[in-house]
């Protein structure tokens, strides 16, 4: 007796499918012989014009980002910005912090902001202005922490001092200048007493 087509119709979808699967893999195999997965390189979202707020535990306005353009990308989990603008406002002194463009990563608890980077922070009493330039700044918004290795040029009242990088905490609160510093201070004069 001779087996019927409709008999051999499970042993020949079987061996299809077998065929078809072997087909598949060897398709994505890349020349190295790994499995190539094609990731999504496209963004997400894109947004213009944005401004990103965070608030401390007390309601309080920490800091604000703004930036002409933010654009996410979900598979590298960076966020890149064009013409970011950092504003820090504690105890009635102003930080703005500006950059030709920069990246968000960690889930927004680091900044890196690059080209033309430039801090200004207002003069207070008993205190002048503080700016400095630098080509990249690294920012931890939450801690108020920044750094960089790039040499920057720094500029409080008549001082200027050069420096090979910085580091900084409480958003300059505290700053170390690092490696090949020099400082120029004018004179001051004196009045006899």
């Amino acid at each position: 007796m001779r087996p019927s087509i409709l008999q051999l119709y499970p042993v020949v979808a079987l061996v299809v499918l077998a065929g078809a699967t072997l087909w598949l893999e060897r398709v994505t195999r890349g020349e190295d012989g790994a499995v190539r997965t094609e990731q999504r390189r496209d963004p997400d979202f894109i947004a213009e014009q944005t401004r990103l707020v965070s608030f401390g535990a007390d309601g309080q306005q920490r800091y604000e980002l703004l930036a002409d353009r933010i654009t996410n990308y979900p598979l590298s989990g960076i966020t890149e910005l064009d013409h970011p603008r950092l504003r820090y406002d504690s105890e009635g002194r102003e930080l703005r912090i500006t950059a030709k463009s920069g990246e968000i990563h960690e889930g927004g608890s680091e900044v890196l902001l690059s080209g033309d980077v430039r801090v200004h922070r207002a003069a207070t009493v008993g205190s002048p202005a503080m700016s400095f330039a630098s080509e990249t700044l690294k920012v931890w918004p939450d801690d108020e922490r920044a750094e960089t290795s790039d040499p920057v040029i720094l500029t409080q009242g008549k001082t200027t001092a050069h420096a090979g990088g910085l580091r900084s905490d409480n958003i300059f609160g505290t700053l170390d200048l690092l490696g090949g510093v020099t400082v120029l201070m004018p004179r001051t004069s004196r009045t006899p007493p």
